[in-house]
């Protein structure tokens, strides 16, 4: 079993595959800004500096703008000009929701901790939510430091930990206090208390 959260943050990452972005549409693009504005194509053509016609078959893929042409459709859209080759992020709402009840989450133990996962089931998560009991008792019951991508939240639900960095101090930890660092920086945690303490972990995947 491994002892760090790597294999968690793999299994996050492998539940579903990215989607893959979609070629941009300069015309289209183009005429989304100007209808962003309520502009007509006589307004956005006299606002950009270019003649009507010209507008339209951009919009309409009929013609390739100079960049001289760009430039002035960015300027009159009050964009930059990369902007103009952004696509637009989506404004839908999605609604996406998982809902993990208590001791339902799926369990993966390792000598030092005992994971439980939360949200198991939501696809493309940017976070990796997980609450863990902590078994270790030493430094000693660990094979070096923990070491991973991204940035990660630690919160102490219940008991004392000794949370362990590369670069600073151990820290005591108790019920309610929390942590926010960067999980490149090695990190372990230990429980003080006398029973196994448990603590939330909120890891960044993006």
């Amino acid at each position: 079993m491994s002892r760090d959260p790597k294999s968690l943050i793999r299994i996050a990452r492998e539940s579903g595959d990215a989607p893959q972005p979609e070629p941009l549409d300069l015309g289209n693009r183009v005429r989304e800004l100007r209808k962003e504005r309520n502009w007509t194509l006589e307004q956005a053509a006299r606002q950009a500096g270019l003649a009507r016609s010209t507008l339209s078959k951009i919009e309409n893929g009929q013609m390739s703008p100079t960049y001289d042409a760009l430039k002035k459709l960015a300027v009159g859209l009050e964009i930059s000009v990369p902007q103009l080759f952004t696509p637009p992020q989506q404004e839908k709402v999605n609604g996406r929701m998982a809902v993990t009840r208590s001791n339902e989450g799926q369990s993966h133990a390792t000598a030092t901790y005992e994971h439980e996962l939360l949200a198991e089931s939501l696809t493309r998560k940017k976070m990796l939510p997980y609450r863990a009991r902590v078994r270790a008792r030493s430094m000693e019951e660990f094979d070096g430091w923990v070491r991973h991508d991204g940035e990660e939240f630690l919160y102490v639900l219940t008991g004392v930990v000794k949370l362990f960095t590369e670069f600073y101090e151990p820290i005591e930890m108790k019920r309610g206090d929390s942590a926010y660092y960067d999980a490149t920086m090695g990190h372990n945690v230990v429980s003080v208390s006398p029973e196994d303490a448990t603590i939330l972990w909120v890891t960044s995947l993006g």
